[in-house]
């Protein structure tokens, strides 16, 4: 990476192909003669996922989601790029936690395979106690009806996207997604149900690497932890991933992408200093988010670009990345650059069932504090240790 030319092998995993390749018959052959259904289908990854569905002409292919505008987009770029199927094809701009999304999957409901890629996926969204019950009703509450919709309806499988900050979970999001793959668990007694853990997917909706790319079309100044490394893979990858682990994965399996920390983890300050020297610009260390902003219409014109690097000092982030603890077994022997937990039904229905019940008498009362919510999930993971610093994403650029 140090050649300073930002192109996709410096920082994207660009190994996931290799393990999808050699079963590219297998996965062609499933997509043809089965019917989908993709929940959070206009975001990076639902979009990834349904390129890699739509081009192997399914018999059916429905996608849901709450944006009508990304939806729309699909679409085009769908025709655009890869023409029509003959198969059934229809997008549905609902919201899966309405009444109105019940009554379409009590009309039809006829799915081989559910993948739900719906998620509210930024560390950012546990700063208030209204947002924080919205992760809670999307990324946890959703996700038991629509599994339970699923093995009403025969489905023959369910996949349900998770995050590598589920492992040893810091921040509230990363946390919603571990208590999600405990009701994963217990309803996979009785359906069969995978899942896969990500890395940052590159230059996807509101990542900083996408940040990087607005704030250069808007002559803003780029700013970067210089603490904080992540793993990367591509739009397409992230896709391939998760069909891997929706056509292969067994009961219970989390799909996760095989990276070396050595190799794969990527400081975001280093990544936006090649980023700049990519857009031919050298960069131009400030000292604060003042002196940035001040410099941001005057320095293009020399040939530099304002950055502004920091230490990371907000709420919920951890300075590196995981995709699996150490009391986790892994199969590692399966795919070549693909690895797989093999969780074991390890839940206590007491303890879930405490967690709904909590989470209703918030809901009916119509009124909790963050707090509240941040102490439930520590009573439901032993092991979430909060890293609260009392200040959050939004109070910086």
């Amino acid at each position: 990476m140090r050649d300073c030319k930002f192109k996709k092998s410096d920082f994207y995993m660009n190994s996931i192909i290799k393990s999808y390749l050699p079963n590219e018959e297998s996965v062609f052959y499933e997509v043809k003669k089965s019917k989908f259904l993709i929940l959070g289908a206009a975001g990076t990854i639902g979009q990834a996922v349904t390129k890699e569905i739509f081009k192997r002409n399914p018999l059916k292919l429905h996608a849901v989601d709450i944006s009508e505008n990304n939806l729309v987009e699909l679409v085009r770029d769908l025709r655009s790029e890869h023409g029509y199927i003959d198969g059934d094809f229809q997008t549905f701009s609902l919201d899966i936690g309405s009444s109105i999304y019940d009554a379409f999957i009590e009309a039809d409901g006829n799915y081989d395979y559910v993948l739900n890629l719906s998620a509210l996926k930024h560390v950012r969204s546990e700063k208030d106690p209204y947002t924080l019950m919205r992760m809670i009703d999307v990324n946890i509450l959703n996700t038991i009806k629509t599994i339970q919709q699923s093995k009403a309806k025969g489905v023959k499988k369910y996949f349900c996207v998770s995050t590598d900050k589920a492992a040893n979970p810091v921040n509230m999001m990363g946390a919603s997604k571990r208590i999600m793959e405990l009701f994963l668990t217990r309803e996979s007694q009785n359906m069969d149900i995978s899942t896969a853990r990500f890395a940052n997917v590159a230059y996807s909706d509101g990542s900083l690497l996408h940040g990087f790319k607005m704030r250069f079309e808007k002559q803003q100044p780029i700013v970067a932890p210089n603490d904080v490394r992540r793993y990367f893979v591509s739009k397409e990858e992230s896709g391939q991933l998760c069909l891997m682990s929706t056509l292969f994965g067994d009961n219970r399996d989390i799909f996760f992408p095989r990276l070396s920390p050595d190799e794969h983890l990527l400081k975001f300050s280093d990544l936006a200093i090649d980023f700049v020297i990519s857009k031919g610009y050298d960069p131009f260390f400030c000292n604060s988010e003042q002196e940035a902003r001040a410099l941001a219409y005057e320095l293009p014109k020399q040939g530099k670009w304002p950055c502004y690097f920091s230490p990371s000092d907000t709420t919920g982030e951890k300075d590196f990345e995981e995709f699996f603890t150490n009391g986790e077994m892994l199969d590692l022997e399966r795919f070549q650059h693909i690895g797989i937990v093999k969780s074991k039904i390890d839940f206590n229905e007491n303890v879930l069932e405490m967690f709904l019940d909590r989470v209703n008498e918030m809901k009916n009362s119509g009124k909790w504090k963050r707090e509240e919510i941040v102490n439930l999930f520590q009573s439901i993971l032993p092991e979430f240790i909060h890293l609260e610093k009392g200040k959050f994403l939004d109070s910086k650029m």
